[in-house]
């Protein structure tokens, strides 16, 4: 199988297409825009795969404060100060979710638009 980086010519979308360009930006951002041949996909995927990759890479030392028994020794207090304490390690990994949360906003409305555009009465092509 051969892949490409190249974008696809936009044309006119069927509803069935529509939907699948719709579910495929559901599972990742940008995909489904890349199929319906818009370029935003590629900053939609992009980033995605950037937001992934700081909640891995942010989450790390969260991890490793929790398992040395940072955690629950903050909890041991009845008093604001576990959350305080807490406030540094996650707020890193909340940010970077909150970036892949917008990444897949931004491909949603997308989507909304691929869908508003979609042809009404297109029959599918083929698959042979």
């Amino acid at each position: 199988m051969k892949g490409s980086w190249k974008l696809r010519p936009k044309r006119a979308l069927n509803r069935k297409e529509a939907w699948a360009c719709f579910t495929a930006n559901i599972a990742l951002a940008g995909s489904g825009s890349l199929a319906a041949g818009r370029a935003v996909g590629y900053a939609q995927m992009a980033g995605a795969f950037v937001a992934m990759i700081m909640t891995f890479l942010t989450s790390i030392p969260m991890y490793q404060w929790v398992a040395s028994g940072g955690y629950a020794a903050a909890q041991a207090s009845p008093d604001l100060e576990p959350l305080l304490e807490l406030w540094p390690h996650v707020k890193w990994p909340l940010a970077s979710i909150g970036l892949y949360v917008l990444c897949i906003l931004w491909a949603m409305t997308t989507s909304i638009a691929i869908l508003a555009n979609a042809t009404k009465d297109g029959v599918p092509p083929k698959i042979i």
